[in-house]
């Protein structure tokens, strides 16, 4: 039934304790590891910052996409992150760059980088090294890549609960005026295409 939630996984602990058993995300899936999950994410009615980080846990990278669009500037410092996450995962890494760089001050971004922003950059250089040349050890990875949507999640759990919002409009914000900006110039022609 839409908007209930899952019979299997009816609350936010049984639903991320699942998640937390399939693949780590690290390269492009090419797919959702589990897209009957998709559905379940949804019907929580999570924060929209926890439901995309859970989309992320199942490699459901567009419905992942979808929802941080809303989320793109400040004050939404958890969706930006969250995006630049996304970017690493989809090895768009200047972008990801751009993102970790965007909320480095973040308290999220502390949060979850306790080592600042150089440990951050480190990784996804790490992480772009393994995906273009193949070398590094991608089970490290994994494993840093979990422990960072973790402590994103851990975070997002203290800020805004993991109760069903039946509103969510106060997560959104308006994009900044560069944002609207590209996108108009993208919708245009103006200045090409740039990924978000």
């Amino acid at each position: 039934m839409a908007n209930q939630p899952d019979p299997k996984f009816p609350t936010f602990s049984d639903l991320y304790s699942h998640l937390l058993t399939l693949p780590a995300p690290l390269l492009p899936p090419g797919k959702a590891t589990s897209p009957s999950l998709t559905a379940s994410i949804s019907a929580l009615g999570l924060h929209p910052t926890l439901e995309v980080a859970f989309h992320i846990l199942n490699n459901d990278l567009p419905s992942a996409h979808f929802l941080v669009r809303h989320m793109q500037s400040p004050p939404a410092y958890e969706g930006m992150f969250l995006h630049g996450i996304l970017h690493r995962i989809e090895s768009d890494y200047d972008n990801a760059r751009a993102w970790y760089d965007n909320v480095s001050e973040s308290d999220v971004f502390k949060h979850t980088w306790v080592g600042g922003k150089g440990e951050a950059l480190d990784f996804v250089l790490r992480v772009e090294t393994l995906k273009k040349a193949g070398k590094g050890n991608k089970s490290d990875l994994e494993k840093e890549s979990l422990d960072e949507i973790k402590r994103v999640v851990e975070w997002c759990k203290k800020q805004f609960g993991e109760q069903r919002m039946e509103d969510a409009s106060d997560a959104w914000v308006k994009p900044s005026e560069e944002n609207r900006k590209m996108a108009e110039d993208m919708v245009s022609g103006g200045e090409g295409f740039r990924d978000f």
